[in-house]
């Protein structure tokens, strides 16, 4: 400790700004908390571009906190963001800066030798990128609602590009950019944006948005619409090729209507299978909880999943370090996978993820599913016979909503309202004789034909109350271009769909209804496809297309819902 120090009380001080000299000259800047007791002790590091003094208190304990329960608590601002210098560009550097902010903490006389690190969302891909570097003092992570792939965890899903997130975060990335840099225009133009973000998904083509270009402004958000296929530019920046020289524990939060839920379940499937050691697969843990990304807690969208969604994960945190840095074993006992139950609002255990699907539904009708006053049926029984296609037009200037409506705001939503336009399929159940409790990851097999040379499909798990709500349980889409081989893609034909949706934890009671809804965008939740082969962030209204979408259900093209069912595990 060289700096001045300010009293938190309890014992604990704070000494802020403090330099640590990267190899390329790069100073990077941290504020450090120390613990009341004499040290050494072990360090919890957290690495973040939103500013260090806010130290993601939105969901965290203040560093404070863990500093009361005997941790050295460094936050620090990454390269190019708050007092840290160089530049900013999201991922790139955070790999070996991580790994070098760690060999320079273990060497202070604080240090016990021991790290850890924790943070949600960019501060969690910052615990992989430094993992994966493998430094020697880092003993455990717990990266939460993030993604060791960025193409397929964060950014794009089957090929859509994930619009309403994508954009605001990049819009939220560049106002501090144009601070920092004294970019007087650009900032207003930011500035202005941001004000009215629900509006800018809709400027069109939407990678000439006025407010992410300019002179002097980064260009990592056009990048990211540049890069709509996954490759090498995806990759250079996660981990997704690396997972062998990740060789530490992790514990993996994720939210079951969180933006990156996909990109968490997956890293942690990856590194329970490919990560370097068998030590290392043996003990990655997740912890899968109904929240949205920010707040983690029982109110989500319109609906309350009870007390019981108030998971103390700041007592859970501090379990688990205390466990890996201090040896106290108390995380010992935890399950491998805690996950909450949508609808049965308790928590579950499980030693696998995920479960193999067990329990199919076919979709039949009389030819009008349109809309949930049509006649579409879910049932366990496939067609007998040759039944009538459903039809429904998909136009790219009346996109169907996404969940949640025009903002697309995340959480468990009605779907009653979107239901009753004919631009959307509804499939749904007789009421459930008995419970059905679904866990992992739902999927669809669509047998469709669409007139235009590129369409998305959308499939949405939906459950049906007795009182008539169609609460949202969650979504899949699926990009032509991504999902079937061009060279065997023809509009007019055929073509079977098979495509996962989010992953999901939640009980139909007796009493329910299953509902699947199908149809051709969730906007802004995702980008609408033009339909005409013009990429979509280039697309304008002169290039949209309409098309037509014909549903097959027939003897010979049996389209179904396919859902893992678990059974009860404690």
């Amino acid at each position: 400790m060289s700096g001045i120090l300010t009293d938190c009380g309890s014992g604990v001080f704070l000494e802020r700004g403090v330099g640590c000299r990267m190899s390329d000259g790069v100073a990077l800047v941290s504020d450090h908390y120390y613990p009341p007791d004499p040290g050494p002790h072990p360090t919890l590091l957290m690495r973040q571009p939103y500013g260090r003094d806010i130290a993601s208190t939105v969901t965290y304990a203040h560093p404070v906190w863990f500093a009361r329960h005997g941790y050295n608590v460094v936050i620090q601002d990454v390269r190019g963001r708050g007092d840290s210098g160089g530049e900013f560009y999201p991922f790139r550097h955070e790999a070996r800066d991580g790994a070098e902010t760690i060999a320079w903490l273990t060497v202070r006389p604080e240090s016990n030798g021991s790290i850890g690190m924790y943070g949600f969302s960019y501060q969690g891909m910052t615990q992989l990128l430094a993992a994966a570097e493998a430094p020697d003092s880092l003993v455990c992570i717990a990266p939460g609602m993030t993604a060791h792939d960025l193409y397929h965890g964060w950014f794009y899903h089957h090929g859509a590009l994930r619009l309403g997130s994508v954009l605001g975060w990049g819009l939220q990335m560049l106002k501090a950019d144009a601070h920092r840099l004294e970019l007087a225009q650009a900032s207003d133009r930011l500035e202005h944006a941001w004000a009215n973000l629900a509006a800018q998904s809709s400027v069109v083509p939407f990678r000439d948005h006025p407010a992410l270009s300019g002179e002097g402004l980064p260009s990592y958000v056009l990048d990211w619409f540049d890069h709509a296929e996954p490759g090498e530019y995806w990759s250079s920046l996660d981990i997704s090729q690396s997972l062998g020289r990740v060789r530490i524990p992790a514990l993996h939060i994720s939210g079951w209507y969180d933006t990156y839920l996909k990109g968490s379940i997956d890293g942690f499937l990856a590194l329970s299978q490919r990560a370097g050691s068998d030590f290392a697969r043996q003990h990655q843990y997740l912890v899968a909880g109904p929240w949205l990304h920010l707040p983690w807690g029982n109110l989500i969208g319109a609906a309350d999943f009870g007390p019981e969604a108030l998971l103390d994960t700041d007592a859970l945190l501090l379990r688990w370090f205390n466990h890996w840095l201090k040896g106290s074993g108390e995380f010992s006992g935890e399950p491998r996978i805690r996950h909450f139950v949508l609808g049965e609002n308790c928590w579950r255990h499980a030693d696998r993820f995920p479960l193999e699907v067990s329990h199919v539904f076919y979709l039949h009708s009389g030819g009008r599913a349109n809309s949930r006053k049509g006649d579409g049926v879910l049932s366990p029984a496939p067609p007998a016979a040759d039944e009538p296609t459903d039809i429904f037009i998909y136009d790219p200037e009346v996109p169907v909503m996404a969940p949640g409506g025009p903002a697309a705001p995340a959480g468990q939503f009605d779907q009653a309202a979107l239901e009753l336009g004919n631009n959307v399929l509804v499939y749904t159940t007789e009421p459930l004789e008995r419970p059905l409790r679904v866990f992992g990851i739902p999927r669809v097999s669509l047998y469709l034909a669409t007139s235009a040379s590129h369409t998305d499909l959308v499939a949405k798990l939906v459950r049906v109350p007795p009182q008539g709500t169609a609460e949202f349980i969650c979504i899949g889409i699926a990009r032509s271009s991504r999902l079937l081989p061009q060279k065997e893609y023809a509009a007019d034909y055929i073509h079977q769909w098979q495509f996962d949706l989010e992953p999901t934890s939640c009980l139909f009671r007796a009493g329910d209804r299953v509902r699947l809804e199908v149809a051709s965008s969730a906007f802004p939740l995702y980008d609408r496809n033009p339909g005409s082969g013009v990429p979509s962030c280039r697309a304008t209204s002169w290039d949209w297309q309409r098309s037509t979408q014909i549903l097959w259900h027939t003897a010979a093209q049996s389209s179904a819902l396919h859902l893992p069912v678990a059974e009860d595990e404690g």
